[in-house]
């Protein structure tokens, strides 16, 4: 096994896929325990790993003002690009760990120019037949051919990096905990929370919201208890609520990401599209329902024991993350992945997981 000093974990990525690299994390941690491990991510997903015990320091850079190519044109973004990689080489990273698909060509030149201006000797991936730039490689099979932790886990294994706890790793702030339970201590049981959003990337993985407010109804009548709606806004949580009959608790755009957390710690169940609540919710250990419509369920679905998706079975599934490709972020017009996905199976695998 090679000596370890210095390693640089390369994920620019939200909510749910950060999560996804704490296993790997995790692994370098206990192989290399003396190592400095720091963790290259976006600030508006970085902040969830702040207390992680397994990262050193947080390297935040906002990758998505990249996404566009013509910001590599403008002196501002040179500059900054500049700054990063001095920074990157003064710290003299042994080792690069890059758990990340090369799905465009564009991508693959951004991680390579990063990987490369780091100066690190070793960088480790996942190649599809533009990782040349890697020393220690990991077939790309595709999405879907293995979970992203299992992608993850795999990389730093190529390092001599193993770990038997494959958990998702949570934040707990003592505030957001108390918070949470003098919230809910008056609350009947059950406590199911649902989350009818998404991320703004691909707002087409939310089953409609009148199905979520039907889904609520058919719950409510038969298990009575509480159902709470939780998303970054109002905006779609207050739909659902129109709709309902049932006495919901709208939380939409009323509680904070670590609040968030403290209240799917204190649920009997979640239900959700493929977002970041929804990984939070099965790393919290909570018995999750996923609703998937055109999102990779293989790559992307609920991790851990406790779990369950539900779909269709269309050919068309799942257009979105598909192979090698990126696929259809906002699906079909029609999606009838999701529109045709009745309340009714979505209760049934509710009452299955309550069961348990």
């Amino acid at each position: 096994m090679v000596e370890m000093r210095r390693l640089l974990v390369v994920k620019p990525a939200d909510l749910g896929d950060l999560l996804f690299v704490t296993p790997a994390l995790r692994a370098l941690r206990e192989t290399f325990p003396h190592a400095r491990i720091d963790l290259f991510a976006p600030p508006r997903s970085a902040f969830l790993l702040r207390d992680c015990p397994y990262v050193d320091e947080i390297v935040a850079f906002d990758k998505y003002a990249f996404d566009d190519p013509r910001a590599l044109l403008s002196p501002r973004g040179w500059w900054a690009l500049a700054r990063l990689a001095w920074d990157l080489r003064r710290r003299r990273y042994d080792a690069l760990v890059i758990p990340r698909h090369l799905t465009t060509a564009l991508g693959a030149l951004k991680f390579a120019a990063l990987a490369l201006a780091s100066g690190a000797p070793i960088r480790a991936g996942l190649d599809n037949g533009r990782g040349w730039f890697l020393t220690h490689r990991v077939p790309d099979e595709g999405f879907g051919a293995r979970h992203e932790v299992e992608y993850d886990l795999a990389v730093v294994a190529t390092l001599g990096a193993r770990t038997r706890d494959h958990r998702l790793w949570l934040p707990c702030d003592e505030r957001a905990e108390a918070w949470a339970e003098a919230l809910v201590q008056h609350w009947a049981r059950p406590l199911v929370v649902m989350h009818p959003g998404s991320g703004a990337y691909s707002t087409a993985r939310r089953w409609p919201a009148e199905h979520f407010a039907a889904l609520a109804d058919a719950w409510y009548a038969r298990h009575g208890g509480t159902v709470a709606l939780v998303d970054a806004t109002a905006d779609i949580t207050s739909v659902v609520c129109t709709h309902a009959q049932a006495p919901l608790v709208d939380l939409g755009g009323r509680t904070t990401l670590l609040q968030t957390i403290a209240l799917l710690r204190r649920a009997d169940l979640f239900v959700g599209n493929d977002s970041g609540p929804l990984h939070l919710a099965a790393a919290a250990g909570v018995p999750v329902v996923g609703v998937y419509g055109p999102s990779n369920w293989r790559a992307w679905g609920p991790w851990g024991a406790h779990t369950a998706v539900v779909h269709r079975d269309l050919p068309c599934q799942p257009c979105f993350y598909r192979g090698h490709s990126l696929g259809l972020p906002d699906g079909c017009p029609d999606r009838p992945c999701l529109t045709g996905l009745a309340p009714e199976r979505v209760l049934a695998v509710m009452e299955q997981m309550a069961k348990r």
